[in-house]
């Protein structure tokens, strides 16, 4: 059966990342699905969501609801987009490209990242839809405004600056296979690669993907050595200058570092744990989300990342006061099994997911923030009695 049909036999992100892992070797599913250290973060993001609970609300004309609203400043029909994901390619060829064509086709931003095997150039010229460049912080400095220069020229409408990596997260699943970044194909992935020919046929064709935006990568073992860990808020207000469009800052949790992006011109904020990637134990991105909210009160758009694989989650994430989110893993699992159909799939199904959510829980429109915030209670959480 061709891959497209296969995605279209499924209905779940979990399906999706199970067709994944039966097409990729298990140094390449591990690299996407793994997490840092014990995964304790990687874990706690999807348990966060279970148990926070949905308190529906009945007696509402449900016949039509509405997801569309604003993002990032622009009409959007959805209130997703894609995050940033460096590596797709390894998991299908032009992954990257493939990705940003089902976001355009979906009317979803794509996020670019800067360790994507396809140069942000390509991507404004192959891709149509609304782009955003996530910049890694690179040391020396003058790397990190070369590309957002880059970027700047290309068109790019939003600069995602990803602040939660000072240094490379500790991988074990990646070391214990010896998997660096590019990678470097070594002779003990070859029984690995060996069980999955459609894959190695793949690679022959198009060849071993490289990160062009990068210029340059670094093993596993000290991912973090080109990353800049010197980056604090004066650095950030500079390339608030540099920069002439939305600037959006990433992997944010504590409320006060929220309230010092925003007063450095930051127009939105991710709330994300760079998917349990980077610090292994620390606080998910929906426990996270509320007090940022607070925090950030108003002054700039508030974005959440990780742990969504459900359109009720999506719900969940905007009922604690999110603007938006942003899919990262969802997205992959789709690519990674079926490249561009797979990805739109993956799409389809959230969205699909999310409409009748909102159908079962009696809101029709996500511009209902009254009815919205009243909708996500943890718990312990009382009721409102209020309308």
């Amino acid at each position: 059966m061709h891959a497209a049909a296969r995605c279209d036999r499924a209905w779940s992100i979990d399906e999706l990342r199970r067709l994944a892992r039966a097409r990729l070797p298990r140094p390449v599913f591990d690299f996407y699905d793994g997490g840092a250290e014990d995964e304790e973060t990687l874990r706690a993001e999807r348990e966060a969501f279970a148990r926070t609970a949905l308190v529906p609300r009945r007696l509402v004309d449900v016949r039509q609801v509405r997801t569309d609203g604003m993002l990032l400043g622009a009409p959007a029909s959805l209130p997703l987009a894609v995050a940033p994901m460096g590596a797709v390619a390894y998991g299908w060829p032009d992954g990257d490209i493939a990705i940003a064509r089902a976001a355009a086709a979906a009317g979803i931003p794509y996020t670019l990242s800067t360790m994507a095997a396809a140069s942000l150039e390509r991507v404004a010229d192959e891709a149509p839809g609304r782009l955003w460049f996530q910049a890694h912080l690179l040391w020396p400095r003058e790397r990190t405004l070369a590309l957002v220069e880059r970027a700047r020229v290309a068109g790019y409408e939003a600069l995602v600056v990803t602040a939660d990596l000072p240094v490379g997260g500790k991988r074990e699943r990646d070391l214990r296979h010896a998997l660096a970044m590019p990678f470097r194909l070594r002779p003990r992935h070859l029984p690995a690669f060996a069980a999955r020919p459609g894959w190695c046929l793949d690679l022959l064709r198009h060849g071993l993907p490289q990160m062009p935006n990068m210029q340059a990568g670094t093993g596993a073992s000290s991912i973090g050595a080109g990353f800049d860990a010197g980056f604090d808020g004066a650095a950030l207000r500079a390339l608030r200058e540099a920069w002439p469009r939305r600037l959006v800052v990433k992997g944010l949790l504590h409320p006060q570092d929220a309230a010092l992006a925003v007063k450095a011109g930051a127009d939105a904020i991710v709330v994300s744990t760079h998917g349990g990637r980077q610090l292994d134990g620390c606080m998910t991105a929906l426990d996270a989300l509320p007090t940022v909210v607070q925090a950030v009160a108003g002054r700039a758009e508030v974005l959440l990342d990780g742990g969504v694989r459900r359109g009720r989650d999506v719900l969940k994430a905007l009922a604690c006061g999110a603007d938006g989110v942003m899919l990262g893993r969802a997205i992959l699992w789709g690519a990674c099994a079926g490249g561009e159909a797979g990805a739109a799939r993956a799409i389809t199904l959230i969205a699909q997911e999310l409409v009748r959510t909102m159908q079962l829980c009696g809101i029709t429109s996500l511009q209902d923030h009254g009815r919205l915030r009243d909708l996500c209670l943890s718990p312990a959480a009382p009721a409102s009695a209020a309308d």
